[in-house]
């Protein structure tokens, strides 16, 4: 293990994260927030400080990069950024604890939103801007941002890539990996722009735009408005987030065959794409239950207002967004657990969506059925198919894998928020929130509440387990093996 090139490398990093304060301090000087345009100078004086200084201390060539290097990068990237992330809270005088600086600042980054705030209009527009800046940042994933701007991150790229992008593969789209990083990227651009440009058509204000649009293609949820986006009270504005929710937790490989393959016949080869039909049918299937359930057990002033509510928080939990038009944990309890098993499964592979995913959840069902067959055809050889397309062996393994340590550390994460003294509903669903990268939960953690009566080793616990949802749980799990270091 070569800690140096591990060092120059998180040094690179920490340094974009500097640079990334740029936005924030721009948005301080318009709106004359001067206390808060100096409070994000000296953080992005002090985080690029750090950062020049690996730089400079640890040089490094890209043959240095292997896999373990490349998962300390990974691990100790996302670390690196909530951790100066949560200094503007600070400065700013916004959050006073650290403890709840850094629960904010990773849960934008690793696009939880989840908070910690009870007022949240209450606090300047720069540093509210900055929290739903952090979520488009780690949605698409500033390593992958990262690998993008240094072609000399040479062969290990394609390791740190494969760590960084979501889902049980990481198929590059393009031979060097660099370059697939850039089409991701511009493709998380376009898709940016264009929300903004539909949220102002709607009557948004500039500022509202983009930082729900933020919010919204990170699958982050972070609003700088108390009530969400129920505030605006606009179908039109929750119809558009629908549409973007939907773009943003389906596989983003999508978009760059329609780009390449030409709208007409890209439209064509999208239905037999199993993971993409299986996300559309749960969001048609759930929102439809979840509008009789609620109706025929509460019933609606407006049917219209109603099923728009069911399909927006459908979507919002599938995607692991966590926008709320409408307070769900006062739904019928069909209706709650259903989006609670939705929080679970998440979106597609290769999107910014968290959760196991949907490709995960169908390999994991495929596998059961067949040990099924197998009970009573035990000398047949059969594939797992998803589709047309078989999966590998091993690929199947690491689902399989995945599927149990995703479930026991949200069963340890639930027994640890319970041991603080915390009733199983609000802990369970705390949990799987954080560790899902959901945002809102049920019981004391519902829409309309937040996290702030949670102690500070609660705290740091839900911390870590948005890590392990951010990552995909095997990074994480890796370094704390002793094998891991002996390499």
């Amino acid at each position: 293990m070569k800690l140096g090139p591990v060092l120059h490398f998180l040094g690179r990093l920490t340094a974009m994260v500097a640079s990334s304060m740029l936005v924030p301090f721009m948005c301080a000087l318009v709106f004359r927030e001067f206390q808060a345009a100096g409070a994000f100078l000296v953080s992005g004086m002090l985080t690029g400080i750090v950062g020049f200084v690996l730089i400079l201390t640890f040089r490094t060539r890209s043959s240095d990069l292997y896999r373990g290097e490349g998962i300390l990068i990974v691990v100790g990237g996302w670390f690196l950024a909530s951790l100066f992330g949560a200094l503007p809270y600070l400065l700013t005088g916004s959050i006073a604890h650290p403890i709840d600086a850094l629960f904010e600042s990773a849960s934008g980054f690793t696009t939880t939103g989840s908070t910690i705030l009870t007022d949240i209009e209450s606090l300047g527009r720069a540093i509210l801007l900055w929290r739903s800046f952090t979520q488009w940042l780690g949605g698409m994933g500033i390593i992958v941002l990262f690998v993008a701007l240094l072609p000399e991150l040479g062969a290990g790229a394609r390791f740190v890539y494969k760590l960084e992008v979501p889902g049980p593969t990481a198929k590059a789209l393009l031979p060097r990996v660099r370059d697939t990083a850039n089409v991701l990227w511009l493709i998380y651009l376009v898709l940016t722009a264009a929300e903004v440009v539909a949220l102002l058509l709607a009557g948004l204000g500039f500022y509202d735009a983009l930082t729900h649009t933020f919010s919204t293609l990170s699958t982050g949820g972070f609003s700088p408005r108390n009530a969400s986006v129920a505030a605006f009270d606009s179908p039109v504005v929750e119809i558009i987030i629908i549409v973007f929710m939907m773009l943003a937790g389906a596989n983003f490989s999508i978009y760059y065959g329609l780009g390449t393959q030409g709208l007409r016949r890209g439209m064509r080869s999208l239905w037999p794409d199993r993971e993409l039909r299986t996300f559309v049918g749960l969001i048609l299937f759930v929102s439809t239950v979840v509008f009789v359930n609620v109706w025929a057990r509460q019933g609606f002033d407006n049917p219209f207002r109603g099923y728009l509510d069911s399909v927006f928080q459908t979507v919002s939990i599938l995607t692991t967004t966590g926008f709320g038009s409408a307070d769900f944990d006062h739904w019928p309890n069909l209706s709650r657990l259903l989006l609670v098993a939705l929080m679970f499964v998440g979106g597609c592979a290769g999107s910014t969506a968290g959760g196991m995913k949907i490709m995960r959840v169908l390999i994991g069902f495929k596998m059961a059925f067949r040990e099924v067959r197998l009970m009573f055809s035990p000398n047949a050889v059969l594939a797992v198919f998803v589709g047309r397309s078989p999966v590998p062996n091993q690929v199947a393994s690491s689902v399989v894998g995945f599927i149990l340590l995703f479930v026991s550390f949200w069963g340890l994460g639930t027994l640890a928020l319970t041991v603080g003294g915390t009733d199983l509903e609000t802990s369970a669903s705390a949990a799987i929130a954080v560790l899902g990268n959901i945002g809102p939960g049920l019981g004391g953690v519902g829409p309309a509440e937040n996290f702030s009566f949670f102690a500070g080793w609660q705290k740091l616990v839900m911390i870590v387990l948005m890590w392990l949802g951010r990552l995909e749980v095997y990074p994480i799990v890796a370094i704390a093996t002793v094998t891991f270091w002996r390499h």
